[in-house]
C-alpha cells in the first residue's frame, strides 16, 4: 500500500496521507512526504497536505516509538526535520485537516502556512504528556511559534485537545468549513497563493521565520542526544 497519494492539478500538488486508520507518521511515510515535497519544489508548485475522511493524522507510529529508544529518537528527529523543511519551504503549504489531528498530526498543521479544518466532532491538539511522553524540545519550539500564549500551557503542558472552531483560536487552524467544502476551499486558497511572487514569498518567509528556524536547528540537535522524549 502506498503511504501517501499525490495528485497534481494545475501545478497544485495534493499530498494525501494514506497510512491506515489513524494515518500514523512512520519513518517510511516521512520519506515519502519528503520525496513528494522534492517534486513540488522542483516544479515550484503550491502544496496541499491532507488526510483521509475523519482523520488527518493521529501522530507518530507507536510501534516505532515503543520499539527502542534509538528508533523513537530517530523518528522524532525525522519528524522535526520535516516540520522545519515545511516552515522554510519555497512555496506555500496548505493544510487541509480532514478530521482528528493529534500529536504529530497537530505539529504538521503548525508547520503549514495556512490551515483549513472541517467542522465536526473532531479533536486537534498535542496529547504527548497524556500518553507518557515528555515533549521534545523541537515540539515546544513549534508550539511557541504558532500557539497564542493563553493557549500554550493548555496545549503543551496539560494536553488539552480542541474542537475545530476552538482550534482556530488556539493556533492550529486558520478557518473551519463544512466537510463537503474542505477540498474546494483548499484549492481556492492554493489558487490564490499561486498569484504570489514565489521568490518574494520565500525570501519573506525566511526572514519572518528566522528565529524559529534557528531555534529548531538547536532543538533538533539537542533532541537527537536526549532520552527525555520517552
Amino acid at each position: 500500500m502506498e503511504l501517501i497519494n499525490v495528485e497534481i492539478d494545475n501545478n497544485i500538488h495534493v499530498i494525501t496521507l494514506n497510512n491506515g486508520k489513524v494515518n500514523a507518521i512512520s519513518p517510511e511515510i516521512i520519506t515519502e512526504i519528503n520525496v513528494a515535497l522534492d517534486a513540488a519544489e522542483q516544479q515550484q508548485a503550491v502544496v496541499i497536505l491532507t488526510g483521509q475522511a475523519g482523520i488527518f493524522s493521529g501522530g507518530f507510529d507507536l510501534k516505532t516509538m515503543k520499539s527502542s529508544s534509538e528508533a523513537a529518537i530517530a523518528l522524532v528527529t525525522a519528524g522535526s526535520k520535516l516540520a522545519r523543511r515545511m516552515l522554510a519551504f519555497p512555496t506555500p503549504i496548505i493544510g487541509a485537516c480532514t478530521g482528528h489531528a493529534i500529536a504529530k498530526g497537530a505539529f504538521l498543521l503548525l508547520s503549514c502556512d495556512y490551515r483549513i479544518g472541517c467542522a465536526g466532532d473532531f479533536k486537534i491538539g498535542l496529547n504527548e504528556v497524556a500518553i507518557g511522553m515528555t515533549m521534545h524540545n523541537a515540539g515546544i519550539e513549534l508550539a511557541r511559534n504558532r500557539i497564542p500564549r493563553n493557549y500554550l500551557t493548555r496545549s503543551v503542558i496539560v494536553a488539552e485537545l480542541f474542537a475545530p472552531q476552538t482550534a482556530v483560536s488556539a493556533g492550529f487552524l486558520d478557518q473551519v468549513v463544512e466537510p463537503e467544502h474542505l477540498m474546494a476551499t483548499a484549492y481556492a486558497v492554493a489558487k490564490h497563493m499561486q498569484s504570489l511572487d514565489m521568490k518574494s514569498h520565500h525570501g519573506t518567509k525566511l526572514k519572518e521565520r528566522h528565529a524559529i528556524l534557528a531555534a529548531l536547528d538547536s532543538a533538533i540537535e539537542i533532541d537527537a542526544q536526549s532520552t527525555l522524549i520517552l
